[in-house]
């Protein structure tokens, strides 16, 4: 999921690392330090159409240094959040640092997300253009959820409990919608798909270049 237009990172104030408070914490995290950015996958590739397998491997070197690399490419493009398939690895995993409507950042990883959303007579549904670094350029009117819940483990097998409000739950549910083969296209009508495809036709090699740019000014 991409920044939203307007939105910069959040100062290191108030700050929650895998659902718990911390009282401060980098604007570039640890594993973003240490990883390598990958490609991003763009939208008509096969493995973003198709439900990923579930990790069933935890406390892995391999599995750490897939986090760490997720970390840097999700800085690199500018983003909010990134699905595994998203570096084309088909595991049930996604990244975050993402902010919620009352300024408090949220920072983490979940693997095999469970989301769980309000009761269809409690839900509140917020339409809000969202962005996605596979698609590249885009931004389009979706409607989501102002609350929801994503149930999972953490790299060594821990349980977690990640609760979202506002901006941070719609980036909960766009990168769990990616590890069952859905992009925010797939909300859409063919009308604003089309609309949507043909800003990325348009904008994807500007975003790429910033991308390396960007890439290069992290690596320096």
């Amino acid at each position: 999921m991409s920044v939203r237009h307007g939105r910069s990172r959040p100062v290191d104030r108030r700050v929650r690392v895998q659902g718990q408070p911390v009282d401060s914490y980098p604007a570039l995290p640890p594993e973003a330090e240490r990883g390598s950015v990958r490609r991003v996958t763009v939208v008509g590739e096969e493995i973003l159409s198709r439900s990923c397998q579930e990790v069933t491997e935890f406390g892995s070197p391999e599995l750490s240094a897939l986090i760490d690399d997720m970390f840097r490419t999700m800085y690199v493009a500018d983003g909010a959040g990134l699905a595994a398939n998203q570096v084309g690895v088909d595991l049930r995993l996604f990244v975050y640092d993402c902010p919620d409507d009352y300024g408090v950042r949220h920072v983490g990883h979940v693997i095999n997300p469970v989301l769980d959303l309000p009761d269809p007579d409690s839900r509140r549904l917020i339409d809000e253009f969202e962005g996605c670094l596979s698609v590249p350029g885009a931004t389009m009117t979706v409607s989501r959820t102002d609350r929801a819940v994503v149930r999972g483990f953490d790299k060594d097998g821990n349980s977690l409990v990640i609760e979202g409000t506002g901006y941070f739950a719609r980036c909960l549910q766009h990168e769990t919608d990616h590890l069952f083969g859905r992009t925010y296209l797939d909300r859409l009508s063919k009308r604003d798909r089309k609309d949507a495809l043909r800003q990325m036709a348009d904008r994807r090699e500007e975003v790429f270049a910033q991308r390396e740019v960007k890439a290069a000014r992290l690596a320096g």
